[in-house]
């Protein structure tokens, strides 16, 4: 029995061993200020959520949206907002602002 139970342990390490990195998102801050991203480029793992962390430091509210990556969020003036991304394959994702179009602009590489 007890052989059974650690060839069972066994078999399952492979499995067991990727769980912690699929229950962590990596997270990546993005600070909108003066009506621009910063970074403005922003390089990711292939394959892997991401957790956007959108900082809106200025007094106005902005909107970040992006066609590729179907995604749009409000972020109110002055407060911080979540977005998630992926798992992305290979690739580049734009972003923008949709409030100031002409300034807030980035991109997602995924590599």
């Amino acid at each position: 029995m007890k052989l059974r139970a650690l060839a069972l342990m066994l078999s399952l390490s492979p499995v067991l061993a990727t769980l912690p990195a699929l229950a962590a998102d990596t997270e990546i801050v993005v600070t909108i200020k003066d009506h621009q991203f910063a970074p403005k480029e922003l390089r990711v793992p292939t394959g892997q959520k991401i957790k956007l962390i959108i900082d809106n430091q200025d007094a106005t509210p902005e909107e970040f949206e992006s066609h590729e990556l179907n995604r749009e969020k409000i972020i109110a003036a002055k407060s911080k907002a979540s977005v998630y991304i992926g798992p992305l394959k290979a690739g580049k994702y734009p972003f923008f602002g949709e409030f100031n179009q002409t300034s807030a602009q980035g991109v997602v590489i995924a590599e």
